[in-house]
């Protein structure tokens, strides 16, 4: 057991979240606060049948991550099939490099970006030649 099934991204303005991942990644959302207590929205990822899992982007309870701050949680990977135009996305809707593009040689793109809420995320495309 332990296997990874739901994840959480604390933001401080719900709906730039929303955009954000939405237009991003094309991720859709549904309204889970009454269940939860709080703003709370469903992040649906992909559809059922791809590896992957959804999760949900919460109201944060504390202080938003300060740049140059040590990571306090995990970060989250996105698998993406064209990473320039991902990146030119992130950057558009108000994300910011935080880690270039890199070759992981033989395998894939990598790269870490802030969102628009201060949190670290990354993206990856498999790529054979990435050298």
């Amino acid at each position: 057991m332990g296997r990874l099934i739901h994840f959480e991204i604390h933001v401080d303005d719900m709906e730039r979240a929303k955009k954000f991942y939405g237009e991003v990644f094309g991720w859709t959302f549904e309204d889970w606060s009454d269940y939860a207590g709080t703003p709370y929205f469903g992040a649906v990822t992909g559809n059922a049948n791809e590896p992957g899992i959804n999760g949900a982007l919460m109201q944060r309870k504390g202080a938003s991550p300060q740049p140059g701050q040590a990571m306090n949680g995990y970060a989250c990977t996105m698998g993406v099939e064209d990473y320039d135009s991902t990146e030119t996305r992130i950057l558009n809707l108000g994300g910011k490099i935080a880690l270039p593009k890199h070759a992981l040689p033989g395998m894939a793109w990598q790269g870490y970006y802030i969102d628009t809420e201060g949190n670290i995320l990354g993206i990856h495309q498999p790529d054979e030649h990435a050298k």
